[in-house]
């Protein structure tokens, strides 16, 4: 069967030269019966027109090889027919018309699998692009989760090994229990630092490391925003305030920071509100912009850098976000990330 295909398509790849050395044959043919019609009486002018017969007609055999030759060999020909016979033979205009015609389709094909290949290649470039934003975004959500996780797991280990000194008459049993945890968070915490070691550094620029920001730390966000934007950005929040998980509080700084830039970028000088809605179960987040209108709206890529980075840490806490142009005007973000009551830490003993 494999040996059967490889023959039909070298048969198919023959056939096409053979058509075309079959239709310089017969325009050759035709152009030399109609120059002899012509002529009549044989004269000196005879074999001139024989010539140029030939040299408009026979080109079209070698025309898939090299169409541009040919063209230019038939349409010479075909010129020089004019200035001394005045009118070509018709096989010479049917070979003009052939040849013509194959030199447009090869370039035809040429230039579209060139946009083709531009096209595949720009995609490429953008998917790759898009995937090293995701695994920056990522590593950024991880080496801050890791801050807070971090933060957790060393309040276990010294609130255990302070209940295990401070406690007047623990069993022994009690305190090898709070010792074991104590042991077990440091641990926990020692192999947690080892993997995320890596994501650490890349954004240590040596200078002091600061705390994680939470939804507190929001005021100043919008002082910000207002100071360096020059518009109107205002905080609303409802519903009843209270305190969060951290990771949770962090996630929804980042979505608020980033659709604060995003606004800039986009619709400098236009008011931006920031609403905060507690609910029960879910914390409701909405950053809109009074920008032009929904046509500059859609000019904003859906899936840029910011848009995936923000979706990514609302994934990371199970919560979902939205984007996109609102019906009259400005463009809007919003989110709900499910909420769960931050456990206050119990005074050590």
């Amino acid at each position: 069967m494999r040996r059967a295909a490889t023959v039909v398509a070298a048969g198919r790849d023959v056939a096409v030269p053979d058509r075309l050395l079959l239709a310089a044959v017969v325009l050759a043919a035709a152009a030399v019966a109609e120059v002899a019609v012509r002529a009549g009486d044989p004269g000196p002018g005879l074999p001139v027109a024989l010539l140029l017969a030939l040299a408009a007609t026979v080109p079209v055999a070698f025309a898939r090889a090299h169409p541009a030759a040919a063209t230019a060999a038939v349409t010479t020909a075909v010129l020089l027919t004019l200035a001394t016979f005045s009118t070509p033979t018709l096989a010479a205009v049917a070979a003009q018309l052939v040849v013509v015609v194959l030199l447009v389709t090869r370039r035809v094909r040429r230039r579209r699998a060139a946009a083709s290949h531009r096209a595949a290649s720009e995609r490429a470039v953008a998917d790759t692009l898009l995937e090293h934003a995701a695994r920056g975004e990522r590593a950024r959500i991880a080496r801050e989760l890791h801050d807070v996780v971090a933060h957790h797991l060393s309040m276990i280990s010294v609130q255990a090994e302070t209940a295990r000194l401070a406690t007047p008459g623990l069993p022994a049993e009690g305190a090898h229990r709070l010792r074991a945890i104590g042991d077990t968070a440091r641990e926990a915490l020692t192999e947690m630092r080892r993997l995320l070691g890596v994501l650490r550094e890349d954004a240590d620029d040596g200078g002091t490391r600061r705390p994680q920001p939470g939804l507190p730390q929001l005021i100043e966000l919008i002082d910000e925003a207002r100071d360096v934007g020059g518009a109107s950005t205002r905080l609303i929040v409802s519903g009843q305030v209270r305190p969060l998980e951290p990771g949770l509080e962090l996630t929804a700084f980042r979505i608020v920071q980033e659709a604060l830039t995003n606004a800039r970028r986009h619709a400098p000088g236009a008011a931006v509100d920031v609403e905060l809605r507690y609910a029960a179960e879910a914390l409701h987040l909405r950053v809109r912009d009074s920008g032009p209108g929904p046509a500059a709206a859609h000019g904003r890529p859906a899936g840029g850098h910011g848009l995936l980075g923000m979706r990514e840490r609302a994934a990371a806490v199970g919560g979902e976000l939205w984007a996109g142009p609102e019906p009259a005007s400005g463009f809007v973000v919003e989110a709900v990330l499910p909420t769960s009551p931050a456990r206050e830490p119990e005074p050590s003993p």
